[in-house]
């Protein structure tokens, strides 16, 4: 059995393909070669080519990685830093769940037999 492909919109497609590139251009700004960020980063050259591709199989936690060998950690504070809609609708004030629904499962609602 292969692993899931993961799908995108295109425009998460051209994102990440963007983020992809800006790392590459940082490695290669810093004149850091591809062998030493991958090592650095404790993954394989080919999942750092990967990155530098916007590849959306890519774990998140290796994009962190590659990010912290260059010296760019502190970008990852920046996500969803500035969350215009949320903010938005904290202040109309709209009515929210406090939590989200419980969803029970199967397993916990069957009665076990006692031996």
């Amino acid at each position: 059995m292969g692993r899931e492909k993961n799908i995108l919109f295109p425009s998460l497609q051209r994102l990440l393909s963007e983020v992809g590139g800006n790392i590459r251009l940082a490695r290669l700004r810093r004149k850091f070669p591809a062998t030493m960020v991958a090592e650095r980063s404790g993954i394989a050259r080919n999942t750092l080519r990967a990155i530098e591709r916007g590849d959306p199989s890519v774990t998140f936690g290796a994009y962190a990685n590659v990010l912290h060998s260059l010296g760019l950690e502190k970008d990852l504070g920046l996500l969803a830093h500035d969350d215009e809609l949320g903010r938005k609708l904290q202040d109309a004030g709209l009515p929210t769940k406090a939590r989200a629904p419980r969803v029970i499962s199967k397993h916990f609602t069957k009665k076990k037999k006692h031996e």
